[in-house]
């Protein structure tokens, strides 16, 4: 995997693909992404054909991390300690088993001891 920098929430990449200017600082900079925020982007009822095929493009240039047994511990451990919502735990377990910070527009990852966040401003 070549130089990370963070790990992108799907808020960020949603925030990213609409232009908001919140994500300006972000353009030079390399994100990865769990496979939940693939799913999550690419699962919302009623996409359109060309709205699927520009998320396709944009991740198919970034690192998706699929699920591994040490995520997924981390996802189980996070879930329990911090009552988050199962793709939530994933994407913060993605950020603490990768040891890189998780950009995010949701205050609710602020509560997660075991990883920095990078709070975005929508």
């Amino acid at each position: 995997m070549d130089k990370v920098d963070f790990v992108a929430d799907t808020n960020a990449i949603i925030y990213a693909i609409e232009g908001n200017p919140s994500m300006r600082g972000f353009i030079q900079c390399t994100p990865a992404v769990s496979v939940i925020t693939e799913i999550e982007l690419l699962g919302k009822r009623g996409i359109l054909p060309h709205e699927a095929d520009e998320i396709r493009m944009l991740l198919s240039g970034l690192p998706i991390i699929r699920l591994t047994e040490s995520i997924k511990e981390a996802a189980i451990s996070l879930k329990q300690r911090y009552s988050v919502k199962l793709p939530d735990a994933v994407i913060a377990a993605t950020a603490l088993c990768l040891k890189l910070p998780l950009c995010t527009a949701d205050l609710g990852f602020d509560k997660i001891q075991e990883i920095e966040t990078i709070l975005i401003t929508p």
